[in-house]
């Protein structure tokens, strides 16, 4: 979230060619617009080193982590983050009636992890790791809270949704403090 900060602040751009590691941009691209089948851009919004992530600072054993979606990596880091630059400690609040509200909407790693080919993945963590439904819970249950946990998919409003439910929750005490985001991670072209 510094890097946001950071890149705002600056006034600069967060956009970039696709990386080479996300896909190969000059097999999809062509700048015909009505090409089947192609991109006609080459260039997007890419969060860098998005496979990165300490899965035993939050509790996670590496095999686990392994079946994560890389959003519920990322959103664990990220409210982390959020939390110890609101100058409150993570730690403190197990137990509390916090709530999370995350919207999220893209399925990449799930249709990746347990597509068609991918029948030898599947393992004990697949459910929970590819699940969009989980976010929000699996912050809930790393952090120990107690308050409303829920993701929610309403495409391109998600994130504005649930700022507005977490609002709602805290305006009708359900919670006592709400972490509210989303995330959107396109791993596929």
């Amino acid at each position: 979230s510094e890097s946001l900060w950071n890149l705002l602040i600056q006034g600069t751009s967060g956009i970039s060619e696709v990386p080479a590691d996300r896909w190969d941009i000059n097999a999809l691209y062509d700048a015909d617009i009505d090409a089947p089948g192609k991109m006609n851009t080459r260039y997007g919004g890419f969060v860098k080193n998005v496979a990165d992530f300490d899965p035993e600072f939050f509790g996670i054993s590496p095999r686990e982590a392994a079946s994560m979606d890389p959003q519920q990596r990322l959103l664990l880091e990220v409210t982390w983050e959020a939390l110890e630059n609101a100058n409150i400690d993570p730690r403190n609040l197990y137990g509390t009636s916090a709530g999370v509200f995350i919207g999220i909407i893209a399925y990449d790693y799930g249709q990746r992890l347990l597509g068609i080919n991918g029948l030898e993945k599947i393992d004990a963590y697949s459910g929970t790791g590819s699940s969009l439904g989980v976010a929000a819970g699996r912050i809930s249950y790393t952090l120990g809270l107690t308050g409303p946990s829920l993701s929610l998919d309403t495409a391109c409003s998600s994130s504005l949704v649930s700022i507005h439910l977490a609002c709602e929750s805290l305006r009708r005490r359900e919670c006592n403090l709400a972490m509210a985001g989303g995330v959107n991670l396109m791993l596929e072209p």
